[in-house]
């Protein structure tokens, strides 16, 4: 009997902590080289392992079977990090990427840890019945690719920037794997729902004051945008007491020598912000708290309203020429 796609992730996910935990006990694994092509081989290793008795059609299945086991490689390095569990990931800590001991990094790896590694088991099983993972899909690009151009400048930038090791470098394919995947999951077709053509008509021709989410919808990003500049005027040490005073009062971990914060994103932002491995300076002030953490939730919603807007009522997003050919139907 052979195992579904998706327990088959999973199992090789799991094996995640005895292949770490014996990695953790060589010796030889003292040395930033030897970390930075142990690692490589893992990848590769995994790549034919999934690969040669394998019958997928898309490529994509690979590569998610096997991030799905580098996820919980970082789940292990947060849980560890944390002190919850120990004994696997500290070789890799000391000569791989030591910086993901920052707040940052560990909230970097629980995001890839959850996140990412259930939305590899959800496109696995989509792609093993045959259903389209698009909408999956292009959420894991646009949050990957958002980690990475944090995370990978902030590492140069920051005062870890002279801690650089081999190691590093195993992380463009996550960063370059999802351009070539956003090619492929972008050529496939949209599932659109079928929708009556005067229901589509009468959506497309109300003006924007008739359409009282998607005003709210554009007050929202109007708003965003200004906090977003004002927080970027806050990181380049602007001089205005308003910035002064919202740097050292509401948000002092945009100062932290780690220059994450400086270049942001949203969830690991946060949570570091509020993370014990931040130093106390630098940490969100418990007066401030509830207005740090309710402004940052409601800035990291507001994209995901509108995803949900766009998919539970697409009837003024749909092509016209759709409509028209629904049109001559009828």
């Amino acid at each position: 009997m052979r195992l579904a796609p998706v327990w088959a992730a999973v199992a090789l996910s799991i094996s995640a902590f005895p292949v770490s935990y014996t990695l953790n006990r060589l010796s030889a694994l003292e040395h930033s080289w030897s970390v930075a092509l142990v690692g490589a081989v893992v990848l590769v290793g995994l790549f034919a392992l999934v690969y040669l008795p394998s019958q997928s059609q898309d490529p994509l299945f690979y590569v998610f079977m096997v991030f799905s086991f580098t996820s919980v490689i970082d789940a292990i390095i947060a849980l560890e990090e944390d002190g919850y569990i120990g004994g696997f990931m500290e070789f890799y800590m000391k000569e791989g990427e030591p910086y993901l001991r920052t707040a940052y990094g560990i909230m970097i790896c629980y995001w890839d840890g959850v996140v990412h590694y259930g939305l590899y088991l959800a496109m696995i099983t989509a792609m093993s019945q045959r259903k389209s993972y698009r909408s999956f899909g292009l959420y894991w690009i646009g949050s990957l690719t958002m980690s990475l151009l944090v995370f990978l400048p902030g590492n140069i930038v920051g005062k870890y920037g002279s801690e650089i090791r081999l190691a590093y470098f195993l992380n463009f394919p996550y960063l370059l794997i999802p351009i070539w995947a956003a090619r492929r999951i972008f050529s496939q077709p949209k599932p659109l729902p079928l929708l009556m053509a005067d229901k589509v008509s009468e959506e497309q021709s109300r003006s924007i004051l008739q359409r009282p989410l998607d005003l709210g919808l554009v007050g929202f990003f109007l708003l965003s945008a200004a906090f977003t500049l004002f927080r970027g005027l806050v990181v380049l040490d602007c001089p205005a007491d308003v910035c002064f005073d919202y740097v050292y009062q509401q948000e002092p971990y945009l100062r932290d020598p780690v220059a994450y914060p400086k270049v942001q994103a949203q969830f690991s932002h946060l949570g570091s912000s509020l993370h014990h491995r931040t130093p106390y300076p630098y940490r969100t002030p418990e007066g401030a708290w509830w207005f740090v953490v309710v402004s940052n939730v409601v800035y990291a919603m507001g994209p995901h309203l509108l995803a949900y807007r766009c998919l539970c009522n697409p009837a003024f997003f749909y092509p016209v020429a759709l409509r028209d050919e629904e049109k001559k139907k009828q």
